[in-house]
C-alpha cells in the first residue's frame, strides 16, 4: 500500500467514514482504493474473537492463560514475551490483526473490579511487563492495542467520572505505567480510556493524545477509543483521537464533513487520523501469514507452564508444602472441582479445556475431597461444612480451595468490600480448628482480607491462573517444581488501612486521588504500617543468600546510567528461581519522597549450592522526582541507597550512590519567603543593593511584606522588578 497516494485519492467522505469502525470489530474498507477491512479483538490473556454463523453470535473456542494479576506476580519479561508470541500466532490463525491489550493501568485500590486484568500497583513493574507482553504479541506480526489510557482505576461511572490527579503523581505513577512500555515496545495501537482528567475526557484531550503521548514520549502509531467512550468525535480528531470503536453512525461522518468544510476542523488533523488508519491497515496486511494453525495441546501445555510461574506462596509454616510421601491428604472446596480460572467482561475467553485441581491430582495421588461449600452461595451451608471438617480431620493435610466467585469482580462494576463470602471464611475457620496442617489455595484477581491467615500455615495465591491453572496448582503443591511468584500488590490487613479508601470510588463527577503518589507500598512504607503480605514477597521451597551487591559508578548525574550487580545463592535443598528487586531510596534531607522505589528486578534459576549474579541498569531519571513548579523530571542532589531487596519489606543489601547537580530553582514571586531567596546563589548581593536591611529580615517574610517592613521605601514596583533579576540568576529548565 502507498498510504500517501491512498490519502491523497481519498474523498472527504471517505476519510471521515475511516475514522470509526465498520462495525464492532472492524475498521472502515475503501474498496475503491484497494484498502480492506481489518479486524481487532479482545484479549489480553486469550482470543476473544467474535464470529456469527447461523445468525447467531458466539466467541471462538481459545487457550485461556493466566491474568495480569496472576502474570505480574512471575516479574518475568522473557515469560511475558513468550505468552504475547502464542496469542500472537493465535491471532494469525484467525486472521485477526489487533489483539486488544495489553492494560497497564495502575492498581489503585483494591476494589477496582478490573484489577484482575492490571498488573500491578507499581509503574516500574507495570510498564515493563506491559513492553514484554506487546514485544511477544508483535514479533508475531499482529498489533496491540495498550490500554485504557490514561487514569481508569475503577469501573465505577467509569464512562463519565473526572479522575482528579495531582502533576506529579500523573506523571509519577498512572502515566509513567504506560511512558516505559510505549518506549520499549512501540505498540502498533493504543486505546484512551472512557474517563476524564481534569474534567477533560480521555479521548478529547490534546495535552493527553499530542503533547505527552506523540511529542514527548515519541509515539507514531494509531489511537483508538475505547468502545463507546467518544464524546464529541469532532473534538476528539481535532485533539488527536484517530478511530473512534465501534461505528458511532453516519451522523458522526457527517459531522466531521461539515466541521472541515466550516473550518471548524482543520483536515490536516483529520489526514493525520486517516494516514495512522492506513498505516494501520497496511502493516497488519503486510505481516499476515496466510495458512497459520496454531497447536492448542501445546498452547495448553505452556499455559500450564506459565500459571506455574504466576502463583505465590505466601505462607510455609513448618515446611508443610510441598507435600511428600504417602501423606493422607484432603481437597476441599468448590473451586477444587471447578476452578475459578479468569475474569468477567471483555477478556473472558470461550476455552472447551479447564483442568480442575481435583482432576489434576489423581496422576499424583489419591485424595479425598469434601465441597465445602456450594460456589453460587455467600452463606455457609452447615451441612456441607460439617461433611468436609470430618474430611478434613480424617487426613494428614487439608488444602481448601476457596476464593472470589466471578460475580465478586468484573469489567462494569467495583468491589464494595474485601471479604471473600462468609461461608468460605467460616469454612476455613472451622477445618483449622479440626486439622492443624492446612493449607488454603486463593482464586481471586485482587487482594483479600483473611481473617484467618493465623491459624493455617499454608497459603498459596494462585489468582486466576488461565485454563491450566488447576495442573498448575497441583504441580506447586506436590513438589514438580518450585513457586517462584511474588506478589505485584500490597495485600492490606484490611480495606480501611488502603491510601484511597476515604476517596474512592468518589461520587458521579470526580474522584480525588488525594493519596498522590502514595499507591500501594508507598503509602504503606511511609506510614511504616502493617500489611499482611508486602509488595514483592513470595516463597520458594529453598532459600537463598544475597552478597557483594555492587556499582558501576558512585556517583550519577543527570543523563547518566549506573549498573547494579548482586550474587544469589541457594542455600537450600530444592532447584528454584528468586527475583531480585532494586530499589532506591532517598538518604539525605529534601523533597517528601516514598521511603524506597522500585526502579528494577531480575529473575535467576538456581541450583542448590549454586550462585549467580542478577544486574539491571539504572538511569538518572531513576532517581529523580516530578517537579510541578519545573514541570519536569528533577535530579535532586543528595545521597541515595540502591537496595537489593526480597520483597519492599525485606530488604537485604544496601549501596550508596551520590547524585550530583544543580539545587532546585526557587521561582520568585511577591509571596516568596526571604529564606528560599536567600537560599538562591547570588541573591543577598541583590537585596543587599536594593536596601540591605532585606537580608536580615525574619525568613519567613513574604517578599511582598517588605513595602511594609521599609515603610515602602521599597516599592511593589521594585519587588516586582526584583523578583525577575532573582529568577534571571537561575535555570528553570529540568536536570532529567
Amino acid at each position: 500500500m502507498d498510504v500517501e497516494k491512498i490519502l491523497a485519492a481519498m474523498t472527504l467522505e471517505e476519510k471521515a467514514a475511516l475514522c470509526q469502525g465498520l462495525d464492532a470489530w472492524h475498521t472502515v474498507p475503501v474498496e475503491r482504493l484497494g484498502v480492506p477491512a481489518v479486524m481487532v479483538s479482545d484479549g489480553p490473556h486469550g482470543l476473544r474473537k467474535e464470529v456469527e454463523e447461523d445468525g447467531k453470535k458466539h466467541t471462538i473456542d481459545a487457550v485461556c492463560y493466566p491474568s495480569a494479576v496472576g502474570t505480574a506476580s512471575s516479574f518475568d519479561p522473557a515469560l511475558l514475551e513468550e505468552m504475547g508470541r502464542l496469542l500472537g500466532a493465535s491471532c494469525q490463525a484467525e486472521n485477526v490483526g489487533v489483539l486488544l491489550g495489553p492494560a497497564a493501568n495502575i492498581k489503585r485500590s483494591p476494589l477496582c473490579g478490573r484489577n484482575f486484568e492490571y498488573f500491578s500497583e507499581d509503574p516500574c513493574l507495570s510498564s515493563r511487563m506491559a513492553a514484554a507482553h506487546i514485544r511477544g504479541v508483535q514479533a508475531e506480526g499482529v498489533g496491540t492495542s495498550l490500554k485504557h489510557f490514561a487514569a481508569n482505576n475503577q469501573e465505577t461511572h467509569r464512562m463519565s467520572v473526572s479522575a482528579e490527579i495531582s502533576e506529579q503523581a500523573l506523571r509519577e505513577i498512572y502515566l509513567a505505567s504506560f511512558e516505559g512500555a510505549v518506549k520499549a515496545a512501540k505498540p502498533w495501537t493504543m486505546m484512551c480510556s472512557y474517563n476524564k482528567i481534569m474534567g477533560v475526557y480521555s479521548s478529547e484531550n490534546p495535552w493527553l493524545l499530542n503533547t505527552v503521548l506523540r511529542d514527548e514520549w515519541g509515539y507514531d502509531g494509531l489511537v483508538m477509543s475505547d468502545w463507546g467512550a467518544v464524546n464529541d468525535h469532532v473534538e476528539s480528531v481535532a485533539s488527536g483521537l484517530d478511530l473512534e470503536m465501534p461505528r458511532g453512525g453516519d451522523q458522526e461522518d457527517r459531522a466531521i464533513v461539515e466541521a472541515v468544510r466550516s473550518g471548524a476542523l482543520d483536515e490536516g488533523a483529520l489526514d493525520e487520523a486517516v494516514r495512522h488508519v492506513l498505516k494501520l491497515v497496511e502493516r497488519c496486511v503486510e505481516n499476515h501469514r496466510e495458512g497459520e494453525v496454531f497447536d492448542r495441546d501445546m498452547q495448553h501445555h505452556q499455559a500450564r507452564k506459565i500459571a506455574r510461574e504466576s502463583m505465590v506462596l505466601l505462607k510455609n509454616e513448618g515446611g508443610l508444602l510441598p507435600i511428600r510421601g504417602n501423606r493422607k491428604v484432603a481437597f476441599i472446596g468448590d473451586f477444587a472441582r471447578k476452578p475459578r480460572y479468569q475474569g468477567g467482561g471483555s477478556s473472558h475467553i470461550n476455552t472447551s479445556r479447564v483442568d480442575s485441581a481435583l482432576n489434576a491430582v489423581r496422576s499424583v495421588c489419591a485424595v479425598t475431597y469434601a465441597q465445602g461449600y456450594r460456589e453460587e452461595d455467600d452463606l455457609p451451608d452447615e451441612g456441607l461444612q460439617a461433611e468436609a471438617v470430618r474430611v478434613a480431620s480424617e487426613a494428614d493435610v487439608a488444602v481448601v480451595f476457596a476464593g472470589l466467585p466471578e460475580r465478586y469482580e468484573s469489567e462494569g462494576y467495583d468491589r464494595t468490600h474485601m471479604r471473600l463470602p462468609e461461608g468460605q471464611n467460616r469454612l476455613i475457620e472451622a477445618i483449622a480448628q479440626a486439622q492443624p496442617n492446612v493449607v488454603v489455595v486463593l482464586h481471586n484477581g485482587s487482594p483479600v482480607e483473611m481473617p484467618w491467615v493465623d491459624r493455617v500455615p499454608g497459603l498459596l495465591e494462585a489468582y486466576l491462573g488461565g485454563e491450566a491453572g488447576g495442573s498448575a496448582v497441583v504441580d506447586l503443591l506436590f513438589g514438580a517444581v518450585s513457586p517462584c511468584g511474588k506478589l505485584a500488590e500490597t495485600f492490606p490487613r484490611k480495606l480501611s488501612d488502603t491510601p484511597c479508601s476515604l476517596f474512592f470510588p468518589g461520587d458521579r463527577e470526580s474522584v480525588v486521588y488525594s493519596e498522590g503518589v502514595y499507591v500501594g507500598y508507598r503509602y504503606y512504607d511511609k506510614k511504616e504500617m502493617e500489611v499482611l503480605f508486602p509488595f514483592g514477597h513470595g516463597l520458594t521451597y529453598t532459600t537463598f543468600r544475597y552478597s557483594d551487591l555492587r556499582l558501576s559508578a558512585d556517583t550519577i548525574a543527570a543523563g547518566g546510567t549506573l549498573k547494579a550487580t548482586v550474587q544469589v545463592t541457594n542455600t537450600g535443598s530444592m532447584a528454584a528461581k528468586e527475583i531480585v528487586q532494586f530499589y532506591i531510596r532517598p538518604d539525605h534531607a529534601g523533597k517528601s519522597r516514598p521511603v524506597r522505589e522500585l526502579k528494577g528486578f531480575g529473575k535467576i534459576a538456581l541450583q542448590p549450592g549454586e550462585t549467580g549474579t542478577v544486574e539491571v541498569t539504572l538511569t538518572s531519571r531513576d532517581f529523580c522526582y516530578w517537579d510541578e513548579s519545573l514541570h519536569g523530571w528533577f535530579l535532586e542532589p543528595g545521597c541515595y541507597q540502591v537496595e537489593a531487596a526480597a520483597s519492599s519489606r525485606d530488604i537485604r543489601l544496601t549501596a550508596p550512590v551520590t547524585a550530583v547537580g544543580q539545587p532546585l530553582p526557587v521561582r520568585v514571586t511577591l509571596d516568596t519567603e526571604m529564606g528560599d531567596i536567600l537560599s538562591i546563589p547570588g541573591a543577598r548581593e541583590v537585596l543587599d543593593r536594593v536596601d540591605p536591611r532585606m537580608a536580615h529580615f525574619p525568613y519567613d517574610l513574604p517578599l511582598h511584606n517588605v513595602v511594609s517592613w521599609t515603610q515602602a521605601a521599597v516599592t511593589r514596583e521594585k519587588l516586582v522588578a526584583l523578583a525577575e533579576e532573582l529568577n534571571g540568576l537561575q535555570c528553570f529548565e529540568p536536570e532529567a
